[in-house]
């Protein structure tokens, strides 16, 4: 008897503890939710996650991805742009003072031998006017003149291609954008107007993804080119100026007219007397009592 009531006893207190433990659990629970707790997040994605794959969309993912090899590509071209239009691959410093002595001192082999041996743009340009010596001072100035377009064409031409991906690559991800956004209407399509929010989200993140990549390379290209053109304007400016400067040096000299001597004037010439005209014969005088009728005798 004694021993069932103490099994039945150290059963209720089990069942007492297994009830209070479930009202803590309650409890606690409570207070996590008042305190703005809730369940528990999903970890969020990660950075590569959310900028480098699109989700359910393998276009999308290659969009991105060519975007990402455009913009090392632009980065890359930025650099060397930069680095082949500076100062020294224009006009270098003293070669300008070089090649002005050597004219002066008409050292013109030493001339060409410093020139030949520049790939500056100054010393092509001024190498192309002093090759056209030989045939005079109007062939130096239009070779001068064909030589500078040409070098400056070449340059801006290479420089053009960053204006070229500054204004694709956000024609790309406007592409991208319409894209992501035609995913989004399909998945409310095909959920009956109640889509899944995870698969409307891919979509619209795929056409934001896509948006921001193709303005990280447009933004920096158009910015770096107006930048580098603007250089390659002055400094060829600069070097075209100084080579037509050391060019005049070959221009002939004008000679100086001897004034000329007033004219004499001219003496009028005499003008001839008219010679005595002889009397007619019926123009001389008749003498008197005579007539040259005479009168008819009377009747």
């Amino acid at each position: 008897m004694k021993q069932s009531m103490q099994s039945g006893m150290n059963g209720w207190s089990w069942r007492w503890a297994h009830l209070f433990g479930v009202m803590a659990g309650w409890c606690c629970t409570a207070s996590a939710l008042a305190q703005g707790g809730g369940p528990p997040k999903p970890a969020p994605a990660s950075f590569a996650a959310a900028f480098f794959i699109s989700r359910g969309s393998f276009l999308g993912t290659a969009i991105i991805w060519f975007l990402l090899a455009l913009s090392v590509f632009s980065v890359g071209l930025m650099g060397y742009m930069w680095v082949i239009n500076r100062r020294v691959h224009i006009l270098p410093e003293g070669l300008a003072e070089r090649s002005r002595h050597l004219i002066q001192t008409q050292q013109y082999r030493e001339l060409l031998g410093l020139l030949g041996a520049d790939v500056s743009y100054f010393g092509q340009v001024l190498s192309s006017a002093l090759r056209e010596s030989a045939h005079g001072f109007g062939s130096m100035i239009r070779a001068l003149e064909q030589a500078a377009d040409e070098c400056t064409m070449r340059r801006l031409r290479q420089i053009e291609i960053l204006n070229v991906s500054g204004n694709v690559a956000p024609m790309i991800g406007l592409f991208g954008t319409v894209y992501g956004m035609i995913l989004a209407f399909q998945s409310i399509v095909a959920a009956g107007g109640r889509p899944c929010p995870v698969d409307l989200a891919a979509g619209i993140g795929t056409a934001l993804v896509t948006t921001f990549w193709g303005l990280i390379i447009a933004i920096p290209s158009v910015a770096v080119y107006a930048l580098i053109r603007n250089n390659v304007d002055a400094l060829t400016s600069e070097a075209m100026l100084e080579a037509q400067d050391l060019v005049n040096r070959f221009r002939p000299s004008q000679p100086t007219a001897t004034p000329a001597t007033p004219a004499t004037p001219a003496t009028p010439a005499p003008t001839a007397t008219p010679a005595p005209t002889a009397p007619t014969r019926a123009s001389r005088p008749t003498r008197p009592g005579t007539a040259s009728n005479p009168p008819a005798p009377p009747g």
